[in-house]
């Protein structure tokens, strides 16, 4: 069976899950929903800006004016910290809930507001993973917390409320539901063999070189063998770690050009601001020893065709399971070629 031509199903190993892969329907005419693709320019500093420097926030507060990376906590958290009285759980035959206690702050990456990380110098980039490593072991520490989750989401067209370039952290007294699934899988992968699952696949990736976008000295690029997204990608630690607290300096700067190489690669793959939610899976911060984790974090990018057309997961993927059109063959193929040179550098 030739996998770039012929429909067949591929597995994820992560989750268990399988994927649907069409790619004889490449072709196919659009008649559907057309995206209007976001401004190509914003002000350096907005004054209307909830996250500018020097701005009143939503939530009445004020930022002060900061220079570089700015935390502050969410003003309208999807979580409380403060204990719940009685918070134990309820249920009535197969209806359960529980109470959940956690901690969510927002991470201004810059006071530039027409910037994204594409945009950033390498050192401010490092500055980033320097403040989520910051936030990790503080938050981490904390008796409640059993897992911190970081994650991106760029663009409107990925439910981002404000343009200023930003993340958020959630961090939840229980592990969720996404990377608990990966835990279980790695852990019954190093349970049965002793090795690491992400270990030995990220190996079979540098043999087969089919679906590497790009790698440094301590990080891989790689869009999945199971990816969904159209462009989606897995960016890898080199060596096996389980979270961003474990990363040496000199792995730190690696990072930060990693991150500054595969978002500006997005960038050009259109030449617009590439939405994507982007995520980190690492080691929970339960106290108990995680030896299967490997630290690694997931791009989910939208578009599919062009800046206008998108991926849509319905129907089939809702109801059945998720299903993609291009190889991730393909989509390596036309990252790999992009240019490392923002395309709109010229006007910054």
């Amino acid at each position: 069976m030739n996998l770039l031509t012929h429909p067949h199903r591929r597995y994820n190993p992560l989750t268990g899950e399988w994927i649907l892969v069409s790619p004889q329907r490449t072709q196919r005419p659009w008649l559907g929903q057309v995206e209007t693709p976001p401004a190509e320019t914003r002000p350096p500093y907005d004054p209307n800006c909830y996250l500018c420097p020097d701005n009143a926030r939503a939530g009445g507060k004020s930022n002060p004016k900061y220079d570089h990376t700015y935390v502050f906590d969410n003003d309208f958290p999807a979580l409380l910290s403060s204990p719940v009285e009685n918070g134990g759980g309820e249920g009535v035959g197969v209806m359960r809930a529980e109470s959940e206690r956690g901690i969510c702050r927002v991470v201004c990456f810059s006071p530039r507001h027409d910037w994204t990380l594409p945009d950033m110098p390498r050192a401010e980039v490092r500055r980033v993973v320097d403040v989520w490593i910051e936030q990790m072991r503080e938050i981490g520490a904390r008796d409640f917390i059993d897992y911190v989750q970081v994650f991106e989401n760029k663009g409107a067209m990925m439910g981002a409320s404000n343009p200023h370039p930003h993340c958020q952290i959630w961090a939840t007294e229980h592990i969720p539901t996404e990377p608990a699934k990966e835990l279980r899988a790695l852990a019954d992968y190093h349970n049965a063999r002793g090795a690491c699952l992400l270990c030995d696949y990220l190996a079979q990736e540098l043999a087969a070189e089919e679906r590497i976008v790009f790698q440094n000295d301590h990080f891989v690029v790689v869009v999945p063998f199971w990816a969904v997204w159209p462009f989606e990608t897995l960016l890898l630690a080199r060596r096996h770690i389980g979270a961003l607290t474990d990363l040496r300096d000199e792995e730190r700067n690696a990072l930060a050009d990693a991150i500054k190489r595969v978002t500006t690669r997005y960038d050009n793959l259109f030449h617009i601001q590439f939405p994507y939610s982007m995520g980190w899976h690492q080691s929970p911060t339960d106290g108990a020893s995680h030896p299967e984790a490997h630290l690694h974090a997931h791009y989910y990018p939208p578009l599919l065709r062009s800046a206008t057309i998108r991926k849509f997961i319905v129907g089939y993927e809702m109801l059945a399971e998720p299903q993609r059109d291009i190889t991730a063959e393909s989509a390596a193929v036309r990252l790999r070629e992009m240019s490392e040179t923002l395309y709109r550098a010229s006007r910054l």
